[in-house]
Order: C-alpha cells, then structure tokens, then sequence
C-alpha cells in the first residue's frame, strides 16, 4: 500500500492517504503534504517540534493539523521527515472531542538545498473525506495553493 497519491485539482491541489488505522493515515497526510513543498527525501533531522491539538470533529482536527504544520513552515521554515503521533483520540465512538499529539522531526527550510515546489496556503474542507473501506483508512484533502 502507498502512502499517499497526488490529486490533480484544477487550480489547486490535493491528496489521498491511506493507512491501516488513522493515525496512519493523518501521518501520511502531513507527509505527503511536505512532499508537495519539497523533495522530503533531502530534509534531515536536525530538531523536533511538538504538536498538540484537539477539536470537537474529526474532519475539523485534520485540518488544523495540516494548517498546524503549514504555520510551523510559513512562521519558522520548519519542514518535517518524520513524523510520530505520540498521543490520540481519534476513533469516533463516544468521543466529545478529537485529539492528537505528535512529535515531527526535520530542519528550517533552506533555499539553498532544498528545492521549491508548491506554495501550500492552507488545508481546505473544499471535498474532505476521512472513511475506512476495506479495513483501509483514506483521507481526501484538498490545498488553497
């Protein structure tokens, strides 16, 4: 199974994760969206950075976790390789509110040897969809590019 596929949406961009659970999948969300930016493959891990966020919807909590690391690159350059969800609340059940914490490991952007792709804007609702289907979790999000 690959991690994720780019969408090609007209004047934007998008994106389909997959991942066995869903904390998987909001990983390789958050992974293929950096990949959108830059070759991934050329970050090193040179610091880490903490994230905790909750919000009182599962589609709600994925957007602001994009646009959490979309801040973290346009406020401080800061682009991530790996990514490890320390910390969730994501099954939908009973729950009142979503929560996740994670630690992304990478280094400040730098034009010199990273290459520039996509600005990212932000994550948008525009055709959100997180579902399971055949025991596979698949996120659709689309970038205000």
């Amino acid at each position: 199974m690959k991690p994720f596929e780019i969408l090609d949406i007209s004047g934007d961009i998008g994106l389909r994760s997959f991942g066995k659970t869903l904390q998987e999948a909001f990983v390789n969300a958050a992974i293929g969206m950096y990949s959108l930016i830059t070759d991934t493959g050329e970050i090193e891990e040179k610091k880490s950075i903490d994230v905790s966020l909750e919000n009182d919807s599962l589609d709600s909590l994925l957007v602001a976790w994009l646009n959490e690391l979309v801040f973290h690159f346009d406020a401080y350059g800061f682009i991530g390789k790996k990514i490890s969800i320390t910390e969730a609340d994501l099954e939908p059940a009973t729950l009142k509110s979503y929560r996740l914490n994670a630690v992304l490991s990478g280094e400040e952007f730098d034009t010199d040897r990273h290459e520039s792709r996509l600005l990212i804007k932000a994550a948008t609702y525009h055709r959100l969809r997180i579902a399971k289907v055949n025991e596979i979790w698949k996120i659709e999000v689309i970038f205000d590019i």
